[in-house]
């Protein structure tokens, strides 16, 4: 069956649709993807399955393997199930310190947002909001200034470096504030990652990701993956600093207008702390995607 997304180019990527650990065994789960409704479970063997759902389908009832007659491609991978409507590629993104015997990975939640993927991803790579939006944690006021940093396209994905900014907590383990150096990834149009020094081992980096499940084009579920170095802090408090950060976010992704990305270089006024954001519409713009963007020469709305 043909995905209802135009797109091709997001109808062909993997898509995160659950936490692995939140998914139910051996019963119906249901979410939207893409406009779609989709069911995905594991089975008594632990595979993991995906399917189109009929009409009036019911989550929690019990699934049987068997009468899955087109079954979507499903990957797991980073301590998620990825979907895919279309044709997906082999391979989902590298992201080797995952494999970490000591690093701590989890899903800190998932969050639904109104408003588009490319809006979200465009939100997280903007450092300039942080003494105003997230002041005591990320940021605080009067160090507001956004010094130049390095923004370029390497092997597919955008990579911003030397992303220096004082931060007055980096994390759960940070005690004290510090002139922090991040380093962003795009390593696909809806998902975006954060690399920083971790506090117990600075020769090693911490992982922020936030993977957006594209629900509509003005919809969508945030997954918040956490790849930290942390000896003392315990699960919930890594999960509630991520979670009371994104929740700051939250309001501020809602109440932009348009919901959907414009992606006319002259659509928004850019300064300087926008670098990434520009290169971010750019490479959209040039890999062809059309779902939850405004499209070059496209009137808004």
């Amino acid at each position: 069956m043909e995905p209802v997304c135009s797109d091709p180019v997001i109808a062909n990527l993997r898509h995160p649709v659950s936490a692995i650990d939140e998914i139910h065994r051996g019963l119906l789960n249901k979410t939207l993807l893409l406009d779609e409704e989709i069911g995905f479970t594991v089975t008594p063997g632990g595979e993991y399955r995906s399917w189109r759902l009929p009409p009036s389908s019911a989550s929690g009832q019990a699934v049987d393997p068997e009468e899955i007659s087109d079954p979507l491609p499903v990957k797991s991978e980073y301590g998620y199930l990825w979907v895919c409507l279309g044709e997906p590629p082999e391979r989902l993104f590298d992201m080797p310190e995952f494999d970490d015997p000591d690093r701590r990975s989890m899903n800190a939640g998932t969050v639904t947002v109104a408003t588009s993927a490319p809006r979200g991803v465009e939100n997280f790579l903007d450092l300039g909001h942080f003494p105003y939006v997230h002041e005591g944690n990320l940021g605080i006021e009067p160090f507001t200034e956004v010094v130049e940093y390095e923004v370029e396209i390497v092997d597919g994905e955008i990579i911003a470096s030397k992303c220096d900014f004082f931060v007055p907590k980096a994390g759960t383990n940070f005690d004290k504030p510090a002139l922090t150096r991040y380093r962003y990834r795009v390593p696909s149009p809806f998902c975006v990652m954060l690399y920083y020094d971790s506090g117990p081992d600075p020769e090693r980096e911490d992982i922020v990701g936030v993977w957006f499940q594209p629900m509509t084009r003005e919809l969508v579920r945030a997954h918040n993956y956490m790849g930290v170095i942390d000896t003392t802090s315990s699960d919930t408090e890594i999960k509630r600093y991520q979670l009371e950060i994104f929740s700051e976010d939250k309001p501020i992704l809602e109440n932009q207008h348009p919901k959907l990305l414009p992606l006319d270089p002259r659509a928004e006024t850019p300064i300087r702390a926008d670098k990434s954001a520009i290169v971010y519409r750019r490479w959209l713009s040039e890999l062809g995607v059309s779902y939850g963007v405004i499209p070059e020469g496209v009137a808004g709305r």
